[in-house]
């Protein structure tokens, strides 16, 4: 039998954004959900034929498949539709908690889950920043205990199912016409009791305890760049995997270069005598001082760039810029004799202006007498 376009299952177009075929399949649980409408199998298989098109279109990968090919594209994609309501409530386990105000009708309670990921705000030189290290840091993790593998129950002993619940974690309730699922108070949700606690972990299956990371700083970092340890966060949850650790950069300004991204500049200071004649400046770099030629006649805030002597790219041999901005520095306090050579290099200035005035006058002197001429 052919199947229903999935689109049409939800009562939404094709062009529907993800949020909108979202909305559109809550209400479809909510209102065929199996506990509103006991013994009805035509509600029961629109229940999961709503659940089969979310799967599918709230994936944006199974969702592009299916545009293209239908239903017949699915069939390498790794779903075939659900066997039972338990697989739904298992898949969908947070949209039912939006709907029904509980995670997944309680069903799964002792599912593995995975452990929560960390943070560690770490504080590095700019030196470090730019060259790349290896910093030692202790972070205080949550970890399985090792006294009774996670289990919470002292050595030779297990725990035992929930007789409350029998293992589900959850207990039912009748509230009017609804059927819903609470956490069982008797386990509080693990569905399982422990009578003999484990004395190193105080039945909890986790301890705390102080763990040594080398954490590689890649060159070229800054500030707030993030470095993902992967498993290196909490214990799983019933065999879960570990979480995650994300350590975040801070970098301590420098005090020679400021940065702009991934270059580097800096401000040198030289003579109104060295702008006006030249100089061979030495500039700092992040290894070897180099030598900056400064061309005669140069302004005060003139900026030179020295290519490549800059901050590596993050996974990449290219490197910035360093840029040179260059201040003039004029002289407040003076000799006579540095009095003197000024004023007499103003006097040639002014007598080299009063020839220049001159030449002037005189072609466009000879220039006008021309044109009357003619």
């Amino acid at each position: 039998m052919s199947k229903r376009d999935y689109y049409e299952v939800l009562s939404v177009d094709r062009e529907a954004t993800q949020d909108e075929i979202k909305s559109a399949y809550r209400k479809m649980a909510f209102k065929y959900h199996p506990d509103r409408n006991p013994d009805d199998p035509a509600a029961e298989s629109k229940f999961r034929d709503a659940a089969e098109a979310y799967e599918v279109l709230g994936n944006a990968e199974k969702r592009q498949t299916y545009d293209r090919f239908g239903h017949a594209g699915l069939g390498g994609n790794g779903f075939s539709g659900f066997s039972s309501n338990e697989d739904i409530f298992g898949a969908f386990s947070d949209i039912f908690g939006e709907v029904f105000g509980f995670a997944g009708a309680g069903r799964g309670a002792n599912r593995p889950m995975a452990g929560t990921d960390l943070r560690y705000n770490l504080e590095i030189s700019f030196r470090e920043a730019a060259k790349g290290a290896e910093v030692s840091i202790q972070i205080p993790v949550e970890v399985s205990c090792g006294k009774c593998n996670g289990t919470g129950a002292a050595p030779g002993t297990q725990p035992q199912t929930c007789p409350q619940c029998g293992g589900s974690g959850s207990i039912q309730q009748s509230q009017g016409f609804f059927r819903i699922s609470v956490t069982c108070p008797q386990c509080r949700g693990a569905g399982s009791l422990i009578s003999d606690p484990c004395d190193e972990c105080m039945g909890r299956g986790t301890v705390i305890t102080d763990k040594d990371l080398s954490v590689r700083i890649p060159a070229g970092v800054d500030n707030n760049s993030r470095l993902r340890l992967r498993g290196e966060g909490e214990a799983g949850i019933n065999g879960g995997p570990p979480g995650d650790l994300y350590v975040v950069i801070r970098v301590t300004p420098d005090e020679v270069f400021e940065r702009q991204g991934q270059n580097l500049i800096i401000s040198r200071e030289i003579s109104m005598v060295q702008a006006a004649i030249g100089h061979r400046l030495e500039v700092p770099t992040l290894d070897e001082p180099v030598n900056l030629d400064i061309p005669s006649g140069t302004q005060s805030g003139e900026v030179f760039r020295l290519r490549g002597l800059g901050l590596p790219h993050l996974g990449s041999s290219q490197h910035g810029d360093l840029l040179v901005e260059v201040r003039v520095k004029t002289p407040s306090r003076l000799t006579d004799r540095q009095k003197e050579l000024l004023e007499e290099f103003a006097e040639i200035e002014r007598e080299e202006s009063g020839k220049f005035k001159n030449k002037a006058k005189d072609f466009f002197k000879k220039a006008k007498d021309k044109v009357m001429g003619e």
